[in-house]
């Protein structure tokens, strides 16, 4: 090995390469711990080590990711089990007491902080998301956007440099434990503890399609950037000499091209492979809104983009001013704006009583929209949890049978333990598991 460390009292529990500086003579290295601290080493130069958060005065929760600016060779963020997002500069010095904040900025579900201080020092800005751990994190290709997942069940795309909230999507039920973008920056896939990948349209701000295929938590999702059409996919032409009665049954038709292929390992042990394609994302205009209304329930996988859950959602639970955001039909959401999304909270903030356990409670489809009555214990916290029944049948949640279900083109048991890693490589598939060994995995077809 080129090199080899061994903590006491602590453990690794994530790590990022800076790629944009990664040279023959400096290979710079973050590793986050369990117990909060940031680890700065460069594998090359060996005398050069800092050690971020040392005392523990920033935060005292686990670093669950840490995750180097693009393109950038001194800034990093790092995400914590509280809930927080730090930012860091490798050449600042953390201050000898905890540090004083400033609010900047705040939105639905999220705070913006400044650190502050008559110096420069670390963490230059403090982020509150969500609520419970802040699990993972990923920035668009572009560099311009942040997307995060929490335990709250909540992702969340920020635009980064104004701080402001671009879009947001709520798991069916449980916390998000992982997200990334399609190499094109179109779409956002999430894994959780739904035992679902779902599909996010970013330009459309809406659920385009959900996969099942684990029986366990996801752990990890990734796009393979080598499989695929061009990086920029056509809506596909709508043929003229069609009859009226064809099913809007996507598997009906021809098989239209694959236009994006991503990944997904869970603590099932399995790997599967999904395939997006265009009649999934760009659905045919429902032929007829009244027959398609009241032939809903027949059809296991119904035409996407249908507006079912106007009808639905009136037997549920409805927070106050909830009649303006029944306006348009989810599948044609108005421009992003905050205000939307804050008619579809709780109004009045409860306590977190039993809210741990909530989605045990709420997922079967049967508990929430029995009589539309409250759901036990609330479960509105401080910082703006969303109550599942309120959600469940709108476009930050839609039901079940309201987007397409993604079936897997490849569903593989591939280790003995949780599967936790996943990478696309030119030629191969890299995986981890919690047992420790990784394993590289010829493509299908290969």
């Amino acid at each position: 090995p080129i090199d080899k460390r061994i903590y006491k009292g602590t453990q690794p529990t994530c790590h990022d390469f800076n790629q944009f500086t990664a040279a023959a003579d400096t290979i710079a290295l973050l590793v986050g711990f369990s117990a909060g601290q940031v680890q700065y080493l460069d594998l090359v130069k060996k005398d050069t080590s800092k050690l971020f958060n040392e005392e523990r005065l920033i935060d005292k929760t686990k670093v669950t990711f840490v995750k180097w600016l693009p393109e950038t060779e001194r800034l990093f963020l790092a995400s914590h089990a509280s809930g927080h997002l730090y930012l860091y500069d490798a050449d600042q010095p953390c201050g000898a007491a905890a540090p004083q904040y400033n609010l900047l900025t705040q939105g639905e579900g999220f705070s913006v902080f400044a650190c502050k201080s008559k110096t420069p020092r670390n963490p230059l800005l403090k982020w509150a998301v969500g609520e419970g751990a802040l699990n993972e994190f990923a920035f668009s290709p572009d560099g311009r956007s942040l997307a995060c997942v929490s335990q709250d069940g909540c992702l969340r795309v920020f635009h980064f440099d104004s701080m402001l909230l671009q879009g947001m999507m709520k798991s069916y039920f449980g916390g998000l434990l992982c997200v990334c973008w399609s190499p094109d920056g179109r779409y956002v896939v999430t894994g959780g503890e739904d035992d679902l990948v779902t599909v996010w349209s970013f330009a459309e701000g809406r659920v385009v399609a959900r996969g099942h295929g684990h029986k366990s938590w996801v752990n990890a999702v990734a796009f393979d950037p080598f499989t695929g059409a061009a990086q920029t996919p056509q809506p596909p032409e709508l043929s003229g000499g069609e009859e009226e009665d064809e099913p809007p049954d996507p598997l009906v038709r021809r098989s239209p091209a694959v236009t994006y292929r991503f990944g997904s390992a869970g603590q099932d042990t399995q790997f599967c492979l999904w395939d997006l394609t265009e009649d999934v994302l760009y659905p045919r205009p429902p032929l007829s809104r009244a027959r398609t209304l009241t032939g809903s329930g027949d059809a296991g996988v119904p035409g996407p983009g249908l507006p079912r859950s106007l009808s639905r959602s009136n037997s549920l639970p409805q927070p106050a001013g909830t009649g303006s955001a029944r306006g348009p039909p989810p599948d044609v959401p108005p421009p992003f704006s905050v205000g939307r999304f804050a008619t579809l909270t709780l109004q009045e903030r409860k306590g977190p009583s039993g809210s741990e356990k909530e989605h045990k409670r709420y997922h079967s489809l049967g508990n929430i929209s029995r009589s539309g009555e409250k759901p036990p214990g609330g479960g509105a916290g401080s910082r703006g949890r969303l109550d599942t029944a309120k959600v469940l049948g709108t476009a930050l949640c839609p039901r079940i049978h309201e987007v397409p279900l993604l079936e897997p083109l490849v569903c593989k048991k591939i280790a003995h333990e949780r599967l936790t890693v996943l990478l696309f490589l030119e030629d191969c598939i890299v995986t981890a598991c919690q047992e420790g060994l990784i394993c590289t995995w010829a493509r299908p077809g290969k």
